[in-house]
């Protein structure tokens, strides 16, 4: 033990370490003794530290970059699976060309909603006088607006912009009819029969959804070719045997959902429009305008604006009035 203690205090007296109650300052060597007496250069530590913080920095740098094309590739699988397409709207093909396809090049493209278009032809209408039958008659449209109170308080009520909430299926088509061409030069049209109404519900700037049903049934348009024009029957969005929430209906369900207390109240006459269901139809106008035809081929195409009543829940709402904008195409046959 005595030896220990005696070993203990003679290294303490060579590495310089103060005796107990002596006056003694702790000597330490300067960093250069210490790399010599370690056989290190101070300059290439320096140097390895540098180095160091630079393969850290591309490092970083690396990081970011593959975080990036992650990123990056993780959006662009997103828009393949959502079935986006990086073209936006398909290109508008001629009516050949539609039917040249096959069924899996049209799937998913959105061209199945699309009107064709005409390949050459003039900018005018160039059919002889004479009786026509129209054939393929599609009607696609292109603006839905809505006339509603506006957002701001004591705004007028407008035509508003509006977000469609329905798929591509709001396409007319296959619509047929007789086609008069006068000596005078005006047209006349009358529709008889195809794919003529189609369910849309289209959303307000403030939220408010509002369905319809697009439709040009019993058209009869007459005028110039620049502008012609007539009215057409809506249908009630609803038919007579739909059940609201509470089980009435037009030709079935319940009369009334509401218990008759004493007075008759179930029958006041804020509650008659939810009771008495309403099927009647409404009327709508439209005009077309010819912008190019080709008389080779017997094709027409133009635009058009309708206006007509939205749906009424069964006459339980008062209807909005819904303007429509778009292009046409269609055949006519000899």
């Amino acid at each position: 033990m005595a030896a220990s203690l005696q070993a203990a205090a003679t290294l303490t007296t060579k590495v310089g370490m103060p005796a107990r109650g002596g006056n003694s300052s702790l000597q330490l060597r300067s960093s250069q003794a210490v790399s010599k007496a370690f056989g290190v250069d101070p300059s290439a530590g320096a140097r390895l530290t540098c180095s160091l913080q630079s393969d850290f920095k591309d490092l970083a740098q690396k990081c970011v970059d593959a975080t990036k094309i992650a990123g990056f590739a993780l959006a662009t699988s997103a828009l393949v699976v959502s079935g986006a397409s990086a073209e936006g709207v398909p290109k508008r093909l001629t009516f050949d060309e539609i039917q040249s396809k096959t069924y899996m090049e049209v799937k998913g493209t959105g061209t199945a909603n699309q009107c064709p278009t005409i390949d050459g032809g003039v900018d005018s209408f160039a059919f002889k006088t004479g009786k026509y039958n129209v054939k393929k008659l599609c009607l696609e449209p292109t603006s839905f607006t809505v006339k509603a109170e506006g957002i701001n308080k004591n705004a007028p009520p407008d035509f508003q912009n509006t977000k469609l909430m329905t798929r591509l299926t709001y396409t007319l088509d296959e619509i047929e009819g007789p086609f008069e061409v006068s000596p005078d030069g005006t047209v006349k049209f009358e529709e008889k029969d195809g794919i003529d109404y189609a369910a849309v519900t289209v959303q307000l700037p403030g939220g408010e959804r509002v369905p319809f049903l697009f439709t040009i049934k019993q058209l009869v348009a007459s005028g110039k070719p620049e502008s012609f024009g007539g009215e057409f029957l809506v249908p009630s969005y609803r038919g007579s045997s739909f059940l609201d929430p509470k089980g009435r209906g037009g030709s079935t369900g319940y009369d009334n959902a509401v218990a008759l207390p004493a007075g008759g109240r179930g029958d006041e006459e804020e509650l008659t429009k939810e009771n008495i269901k309403n099927v009647s139809s409404s009327k709508g106008k439209i005009t077309l305008s010819v912008t190019k035809s080709k008389p080779e081929t017997g094709e027409v195409i133009g635009v058009f604006e309708s206006v007509q009543p939205s749906d009424t829940d069964l006459g339980a709402k008062t209807p909005k009035d819904v303007k429509i904008q778009g292009i046409w195409y269609a055949q006519l046959d000899s």
